[in-house]
């Protein structure tokens, strides 16, 4: 055995996936080393539900706008608004909201340092050797570790190295422009709504987004169409929004998986969590809150595993992932392959969002992050409704 320095954890990657895990790990008393790539940022709407803020401790103070409606535009410019009945949709700005969950991982006893994840060896008693590039330069630093979770993102270097299959996912490549707000009424903004635009020239499979930050916005759009020019769209939306004379501050680009992988662990002592597991929401993209318990389920794995030694228990956060929210993702990735494929589709789901009952038990689903099903009689009015839509019956 070498004399590197040892952790029971090495986290990489300081999202809310690997953030979440570290602090909860720290608090339980085990020795953590959080390592991060300094200065990325994902783009991202920054919408955050109740039971995220609930679930997750997040204080008012990271909320940087409370949205109180959506508003969901057809190819047609046909709007139709969906307000929340009793409640609010928290918006974050990931600069600032991200670097306060690796701090209050610090504050809970992990260990924070900045560099970029290389590969992990074995050392001479087969424990984990990370290693990683140190920011700014210098000798690459080896550490020991009993557990790695791999939250590095989409198209992780942990996953890559370690788990088969992890680089057959696809992806959605997503660019935002955060921008100065502009005063309430500018174009069609409202600092309480979000505005989510279904239009082939913003987006052919995906959708373009108008998210209010408080004092910026968010401006972006998604899609997996190689080639397709999403700066361009980007500027189209501003446009089509009445932002095109704000302030850009920054920008961002980044791919989002589509789905969840197949597995997350390489069944010895390495854990995958948030985007580099896959889970992100199809349809809607959302990633926060379901980064964030794929974080606190992979931390509760692998403290079972230190406990017991038994590498099975990796498989635990997967299979309590995808009980609780994989019904969801599948209805949610049917959604997607269907109503998003052209304008025709894409008028007629906007045309369904108009339904009351629609909005009332989405709102509820994802406020609360689960199914709704204490109204079954509302489920099949739905139902039917939803058909008459598709079969061209109810006209959009």
């Amino acid at each position: 055995m070498s004399g590197h320095e040892t952790f029971d954890v090495v986290v990489v990657g300081g999202g809310p996936a690997g953030a979440t895990a570290a602090t909860d790990l720290a608090r339980r008393g085990h020795t953590v080393l959080l390592l991060d790539k300094a200065g990325r940022i994902k783009p991202c709407g920054g919408a955050i539900p109740p039971r995220a803020i609930r679930d997750f401790e997040i204080p008012d103070s990271q909320i940087v706008a409370k949205v109180t409606a959506a508003r969901m535009v057809a190819p047609s410019n046909k709007e139709v608004d969906m307000p929340i009945e009793d409640g609010y949709v928290g918006m974050v700005d990931r600069a600032t909201f991200d670097e306060w969950l690796r701090e209050r991982a610090a504050q809970s006893g992990a260990e924070r340092r900045a560099g970029t994840f290389e590969r992990i060896d074995r050392d001479s008693d087969g424990v984990a050797l990370v290693r990683y590039q140190p920011k700014g330069g210098g000798e690459m630093v080896a550490v020991r570790a009993h557990a790695v979770i791999g939250a590095d993102g989409a198209r992780s270097e942990v996953a890559r190295q370690t788990v088969p299959g992890a680089d057959k996912v696809p992806y959605v490549f997503a660019y935002h422009e955060i921008i100065n707000a502009p005063e309430p009424g500018t174009g069609t903004y409202d600092p309480r709504r979000c505005d989510v635009y279904y239009q082939g020239d913003v987006s052919p499979d995906f959708y373009g987004w108008v998210f209010p930050h408080g004092p910026t916005v968010s401006v972006g759009v998604g899609s997996a169409h190689k080639g397709f020019a999403l700066r361009d769209a980007t500027a189209i939306l501003r446009k089509r929004a009445g932002l095109e004379g704000c302030e850009m501050i920054r920008h961002e680009g980044a791919p989002i998986p589509l789905h969840p992988l197949k597995r997350w662990d390489n069944g010895r002592d390495v854990l995958l969590a948030g985007d580099a597991a896959g889970v992100v929401a199809p349809a809607s993209g959302e990633g926060i809150f379901y980064a964030m318990t794929g974080g606190r389920l992979a931390a509760e794995a692998v403290e079972q595993f230190l406990a017991t030694g038994d590498a099975r228990a990796l498989a635990t956060a997967r299979k309590r992932f995808m009980k609780d929210h994989g019904r969801v993702f599948w209805i949610l990735g049917l959604l997607q392959r269907f109503f998003y494929s052209n304008d025709k589709r894409r008028e007629r789901f906007v045309s369904i969002c108009q339904d009351k009952d629609v909005q009332k038990l989405t709102w509820e689903a994802y406020m609360n992050k689960e199914l709704v099903r204490k109204k079954p009689a509302a489920h099949v009015k739905i139902l039917f409704k939803d058909i008459a839509h598709l079969l061209g019956v109810v006209r959009p």
